[in-house]
Formats: structure tokens, C-alpha cells, sequence
């Protein structure tokens, strides 16, 4: 006789907005549309957004991914190439112009917008503090569209505080994107403490996704026992997630690439699990943890949700009279 094995409840808040911001769908977007409108390969230099899935996935149309641009071999020049959405130093394009490439710019137009306010900044005669993490793509792009030193980056309260510029009255900030919204005011206020004549950017340089996903994480998070985050380990936005989940009060947090990442052993008794994706994070990975709580408990799915994004970003001129199908983005967004 078989006895039902009754699941423990569950209930999933699952946060919105999460997942795609309207600069990662569009560079995604370009990727396919220009293996539809080229063929392929197509070659993307660095991770086109931070997520191995998304690579994978179009690794799998069409799309090589390099390092560098001398990877490219002579004989694919003429395919596209695909510079990733976090902005490449000024240095790229030139260099993609004297190899005769022919090259498609995913640059998130708000990371674009961060270039120019720090250009405007150094063609006012101020030297440009940049607040970030040394080594992200965005920071090294953003870093690369101005002459050598005159950048200065600065990553926590501490780095404020030992900072020491030449001309302490002349100095204009930006900042990474992706970064914190609480730790970065953090900084701000430091800076602006020691340096009263500091000028700000004409707008704030960090995302609306960006503050969209930490605001709605911040209402989810109270009561939860355990608080998942979709998203790559090098994904600053994601681990942002993180921190803000349990600052705002779950019990635990955790980054995870996939369901099967998951460690039901050490979940423990959960009756709260709060859900959220990073920017670079795909909705069909999002389905996936669903289901694979469903799996183990009855479980149920409230919206937490703080406001609806409509921001949509054109893609590159050269590629906008190709229709791009509901089917050609199912890879990332499900059926």
C-alpha cells in the first residue's frame, strides 16, 4: 500500500522586478539578431553580460566568444564582432578600426551615460574619482575613456579616507552602475566631507535596475529564512543582492547559478524563501528553482513586487529592420 508523503509548506516571495535590465536584454538581443542578419560566427569580445548560461546559450546559435580581438582569425573579418554590455576603453574601438573590423557596440546606454559624465568632468579640468571594484569590466571601460591618471578609483569608506588628490577643490565623482545603493552613499557622504567642493554627476550614475532590484529585495527580505539570488559569482549586481537580503533581514542568503546548485541538505526547516535575480540573470533559471521547490514542498508564489520597469533600448541602427521572435529569445525568457 503506498502512503502520500505530504510536502511541507512553503511560501516563495518572489521579487519584482528581477532578472534582465533593458541593457542586458538589448545586448543579448544584438548578439541574435546579428547571427540572423550575418550568420555565423559571430565573435563577442569578454562575456557579452555576466552569465555562463546566456553564453552557453548562444554558443550554441552561433556565437564566439574571445578574449581579444587578435583571436579574431583573418579570414571571419568580415563577421561582426560584439563588444559586451559593460563598455570597453576607448582603446578597443581604435583597435578594432585599424584591423579593418566591423563591429557592433552592446554598450548598456546607461554605462554609456557614466562615460560621459566622467569625460565631462576631465574636459572641465577636474580630476575624475571613479567609486567601483577594481578589475570589473564596466570600471576598466569606464577607466579607458579618459588619459592615464586622470582617474583616481575608489572602492570603500576607507579608500575615502586615505585618499590624498593634487588639487583637493577640483574633483568630479562617477560611479560603477551595479554597485550598492546604501554602501556607495556611504562614500559619497565621506568624500563629500573631506572634499566639500567635490561635484557630483548631473545624474546619479547607478541604475534604475540596479536600485529597482535592491529596493524590492530590501521589502522581501524581512521574515525570510533563506533568500536565493539568481546570478554569476562575478556578477556585482547579484552579490549586491545578496548582501542587501540579509542587511534587510533574512536569515540566510546565497547566490546560486542554477537549481542544481542548490544544497537541500543544508536548507534546513524553511517556511519563508524569499527569490530574486540578478541583471544578467535569465527568467528561465528563475522557473527552473520554482519547480525545483515545488518538487519538494507545496509550495506557493506571492508577488512582492515595488514598480513595473517599461524601459526598452533600441539596438544598433544596422540591426533594427530584423525581426527578432518571441522564439529567438525563448533560450532565455521561456515559451
Amino acid at each position: 500500500m503506498n502512503i502520500a508523503v505530504s510536502k511541507p509548506d512553503l511560501t516563495i516571495r518572489l521579487c519584482g522586478p528581477r532578472g534582465f535590465c533593458a541593457g542586458v536584454d538589448r545586448a543579448i538581443q544584438i548578439v541574435v539578431l546579428a547571427l540572423k542578419a550575418y550568420g555565423a560566427p559571430v565573435y563577442v569580445r569578454h562575456e557579452i553580460v555576466h552569465n555562463r548560461y546566456v553564453v552557453e546559450g548562444l554558443e550554441a546559435k552561433g556565437a564566439v566568444f574571445v578574449e581579444e580581438l587578435d583571436e579574431i582569425p583573418p579570414e571571419h573579418r568580415a563577421q561582426p564582432v560584439v563588444f559586451s554590455a559593460h563598455g570597453v576603453p576607448k582603446a578597443v574601438p581604435a583597435d578594432a578600426d585599424a584591423r579593418n573590423l566591423f563591429y557592433l557596440d552592446a554598450t548598456c546606454p546607461l554605462v554609456s551615460k557614466v562615460h560621459k559624465q566622467a569625460m565631462r568632468h576631465n574636459r572641465l579640468g577636474r580630476h575624475v574619482i571613479l567609486i567601483g571594484h577594481a578589475g570589473h569590466p564596466e570600471v576598466i571601460g569606464t577607466m579607458g575613456q579618459l588619459p592615464e591618471g586622470s582617474v583616481s578609483l575608489i572602492e570603500t569608506v576607507e579608500d575615502a579616507d586615505a585618499y590624498q588628490p593634487a588639487d583637493p577643490d577640483n574633483l568630479g565623482f562617477v560611479t560603477q552602475t551595479t554597485l550598492s545603493v546604501d554602501d556607495t552613499a556611504g562614500v559619497i557622504a565621506r568624500l563629500q566631507e573631506r572634499f566639500p567642493n567635490l561635484t557630483a554627476p548631473s545624474a546619479d550614475s547607478i541604475c534604475y535596475a540596479t536600485t529597482n532590484r535592491q529596493e524590492v529585495v530590501k521589502e522581501a527580505a524581512p521574515g525570510c529564512d533563506l533568500f536565493i539570488v539568481v546570478g554569476a559569482p562575478n556578477s556585482s549586481n547579484s552579490k549586491r543582492l545578496v548582501e542587501v537580503a540579509l542587511r534587510a533581514g533574512a536569515t540566510k542568503s546565497v547566490l546560486v547559478q542554477r537549481a542544481s546548485e542548490i544544497d537541500w541538505e543544508d536548507i534546513g526547516d524553511v517556511k519563508t524563501v524569499g527569490l530574486s535575480a540578478g541583471a544578467s540573470a535569465p527568467e528561465v533559471i528563475v522557473n527552473e528553482i520554482i519547480e525545483a521547490f515545488r518538487a519538494r514542498y507545496n509550495a506557493v508564489v506571492e508577488l512582492a513586487e515595488t514598480v513595473k520597469e517599461t524601459e526598452n533600448f533600441l539596438v544598433n541602427r544596422e540591426l533594427r529592420n530584423i525581426e527578432l521572435t518571441a522564439a529567438d529569445m525563448a533560450f532565455v525568457n521561456g515559451d
